[in-house]
Formats: structure tokens, C-alpha cells, sequence
């Protein structure tokens, strides 16, 4: 591999060798977006030679483009503003450049490490978060809502705390599902005007120092009209420059996504477990051999994928509000730790939705034996009983029941419930849409 990097970047891989792991690719060629965009905003302003600009204009591009990938060998654990990271775009565009394009002086025009390296991280996320996360995330909920019309009518034992609760349907928990799903997606749509509010333009310490007054806005400008994404000017360059609170938000989001697929990771996990000895209610898809003794065993394996991302997510999470807390004065100083944890988070969570709609939502199959048998004994649907009897003697009948192993309604006649009543009270279908049973 022949290095385009040059001296800074040098140093900076002999003073960083922690985790052989680079800055994320997005963030490297949205880099080369934002240089590419700055030359030519500064050759529109009369400060940078046409020739010069076109040259580094075209180099940022190729590095936007991924063609140069393998050129930032920067460990991500760096100095916290990104400046070896910066250093090394700089130089490579500089490089590729060629003929007397210097890596400050023309590529470097009008930014800092402390505005562009931000704006890179925030505007990758931006990214990612628009065209891979949220169209996952819409995959997911079509697949749940999808379900949740198909098993519309399938009646089942409902439960709470894991233990016997009244009926419900099984299409009324798929659309709860979907439901949640599509309440992530729209928390973490609601992070992207913050998040698109960028730095550049703010250099050193926010006051734009050696930029021209029409720079930033017009980069700003030029790269929304290149992506359609919505890339703004901050609320204040101080805040912009100093804080990195829209990063922190926006892992807040992913989080709760996180959470939320966890949670119906588990619950398919535990509708699916048997076949003969757990709960059945469900057929997941059958993917691969579930162990390399036992013949025939199969697991739940993408629900488990889905549950061990959650909890990579939840502690990406973690680091990132430790990051967010710390910086001083003008300056965050752990970008590149949240750079890495946030866009991690975005991928992992995609992958994870695209896969839990492809490979185990889309193929689940009821157990409707199961369900209906599970449904007429849950000794829970006596509490429709309770508006004509009362809870002490449903109570009674409950009792009863559980110690006797036998069937609710032929409890109830026992102690005295007429047929009538057995009969309108536990319906199961009545008794899953909720309201008064008259």
C-alpha cells in the first residue's frame, strides 16, 4: 500500500497504538465530503487558487467516495478532538492533490480540527441514521404490523409478572410490537435537526477566527443540496463548539430502540420455547442446528442476536454520556470515542432490525392448538365473573380450581354460577376486547 498520509499522521500511529481500530469510514469520508465542499466554497470566495480547489475538490471526492479507505490508519482512540484524524485527511487530500497543494494552508482553509472533525462525526451519523437505521426500523414495523392483521382473531392466555393473566388476542401484542417499534423510529427522527446542527465555521473556539463570514453557510448550503439532508447552522457557535449534546441525544434515542427490541426479542423468544416443554405458542423460523449434541434442537437464534445487540447498544450508550460530560470550556475532547460508539450503535441496531424482520417475524407461524388451549385455562379470564358474582367469590373459584387442576367453568357451575352467565362472562374473544361483558 503506498502511503499518501505524511508526517502528522506518521506520528500520530507511532503515539496511538491502543486498539488497532481506525476512525469509523463514515466519518473518514464525510472528511472528504466537508474538504471538498470547503475548497470549493473558498475558491467561489476569491481566497483559494481555481486550480488548486478543483484539484483538492476531486481528491476529497475520491476520498468521500471510498476509494481511499485504507489511507487513515489513525487508532480512533486518539487525542479527543480528532486533530491526528483531521491531520490525516489533510495530508492524503493534499497528496493525492499534487503539485503544491500544501495540507493547512489549502486543504485545511477556513476550518479547524475543532469545527470540521464535530461536523464529520455528526453529519456521518446523520447519515447513517437516514438511509440505513430508520428504513430498518420501518422494515421491522411493517413486518410486526403485518402480524399483527394476520393473527387478528387468535385468542390467547395473556400474562403479567410471567404468570396467568386475561386473555388477549395475539394480534393485539404483534401490534403492540409494531407499535414500539415505530414509536424508536420516530424518537430517533426527532433527533436529526439537532443532530444536522453543525460547527463548522466556529474553527478554534467558535469565533471563527481566519474563516470568511460566508463560509461556513455556504458549505452548509452545498452539502444539503449534494445529500438532501438537513444540515443546519447551530443554535450558537459556542454551544456547537464546546458541546457534543446532540450526539449524546441521539445515542439517548438508540438506546430506547434498544431497549424496545429487546424486549420483543425476549418475548418471541419465550412464545417459541419448547417445543413440547416450554411455552409453543409459537413456530419461529428454523434457521440452523440449535446444538451439536442434542438431534433435532433448534433455537431462537435471531431473537438472541437481537438481545445481545441491545446490550452492546445500552453500554455504547453509557460510554457516550461519559464522553458528553466531558470537555471544558470551548472544547468537547472525547469525539472520536463517541464517534465510534454512536455509529456502531447505528449499524448494530439496523442489522438487527433488518434481521429480526427478514429472518424470524416474517416466517413466524401460530401454534393455534396451543393458543386455545393455554387460552381456556387461564384461570385469569375469571375476572369477567366479576361484575356478576364479585372478586371475593371469583376469588373462591379461582382457589379452588388451582388446587383441583379443573377447568374454570366447571368450578364456577359447582359454586353456583349459572349457565347463562358462564356463557356471556368467558368468552374468551369479549373478553380480549376489553370493555363491560353484557
Amino acid at each position: 500500500m503506498a502511503e499518501l498520509w505524511g508526517g502528522e499522521t506518521r506520528k500520530a500511529v507511532d503515539n496511538f497504538p491502543v486498539s488497532g481500530e481506525g476512525v469509523p469510514v463514515p466519518v473518514v469520508r464525510w472528511l472528504g465530503r466537508v474538504k471538498g465542499a470547503a475548497a470549493r466554497v473558498n475558491a467561489e470566495l476569491g481566497l483559494l487558487d481555481q486550480d488548486i480547489a478543483a484539484r483538492i475538490g476531486a481528491a476529497a471526492d475520491e476520498v468521500a467516495e471510498g476509494k481511499h479507505d485504507d489511507q487513515f490508519p489513525v487508532d480512533v482512540f486518539q487525542t479527543g478532538s480528532g486533530t491526528s484524524s483531521n491531520m490525516n485527511a489533510n495530508e492524503v487530500i493534499a497528496n493525492l492533490a499534487g503539485d503544491g497543494t500544501h495540507a493547512n494552508d489549502h486543504v485545511n482553509m477556513g476550518q479547524s480540527s475543532n469545527d470540521v472533525f464535530p461536523s464529520a462525526v455528526h453529519l456521518a451519523a446523520l447519515d447513517q441514521i437516514t438511509n440505513d437505521l430508520l428504513p430498518a426500523l420501518g422494515q421491522l414495523g411493517d413486518s410486526l404490523a403485518a402480524k399483527a392483521g394476520e393473527f387478528a382473531d387468535i385468542v390467547k392466555a395473556g400474562r403479567t409478572h410471567l404468570m396467568d393473566a386475561v386473555p388477549v388476542t395475539l394480534g393485539q401484542e404483534f401490534a403492540g410490537y409494531a407499535a414500539q417499534v415505530r414509536q424508536g423510529h420516530a424518537r430517533v427522527a426527532d433527533t436529526l435537526p439537532r443532530l444536522g446542527e453543525i460547527p463548522l465555521g466556529g474553527t478554534a473556539t467558535g469565533t471563527g477566527l481566519n474563516t470568511h463570514a460566508e463560509f461556513a453557510e455556504r458549505v452548509r448550503r452545498l452539502l444539503a443540496e449534494e445529500t438532501g439532508l438537513p444540515i443546519n447552522p447551530p443554535a450558537d457557535p459556542f454551544e456547537a463548539q464546546g458541546n457534543r449534546d446532540a450526539l449524546v441525544e441521539a445515542s439517548g434515542a438508540l438506546k430506547v430502540v434498544a431497549v424496545s427490541l429487546t424486549k420483543i426479542a425476549n418475548d418471541l423468544a419465550w412464545m417459541g420455547s419448547g417445543p413440547r416443554c416450554g411455552l409453543g405458542e409459537l413456530f419461529l423460523p428454523e434457521l440452523q442446528k440449535g446444538s451439536s449434541i442434542m438431534p433435532g434442537k433448534v433455537n431462537p437464534v435471531i431473537p438472541e442476536v437481537v438481545m445481545q445487540v441491545g446490550a452492546q447498544v445500552i453500554g455504547n450508550d453509557a460510554a457516550i454520556t461519559v464522553g458528553g460530560l466531558q470537555g471544558n470550556f470551548e472544547l468537547n475532547v472525547r469525539i472520536p470515542l463517541m464517534a465510534r460508539n454512536l455509529l456502531d450503535s447505528v449499524k448494530l441496531l439496523a442489522s438487527a432490525a433488518r434481521l429480526l424482520a427478514s429472518k424470524c417475524v416474517d416466517g413466524i407461524q401460530p401454534n393455534l392448538p396451543r393458543l386455545d388451549h393455554l387460552a381456556e385455562n387461564t384461570l385469569a379470564a375469571a375476572t369477567a365473573l366479576n361484575p356478576y358474582i364479585g372478586y371475593d367469590k371469583a376469588g373462591e373459584i379461582v382457589k379452588a380450581a388451582t388446587a383441583s387442576g379443573r377447568p374454570l367453568r366447571e368450578v364456577a357451575r359447582e359454586h353456583g354460577v349459572d349457565e347463562a352467565t358462564l356463557g356471556k362472562a368467558l368468552d374468551l374473544r369479549k373478553i380480549a376486547q376489553g370493555g363491560i361483558i353484557a
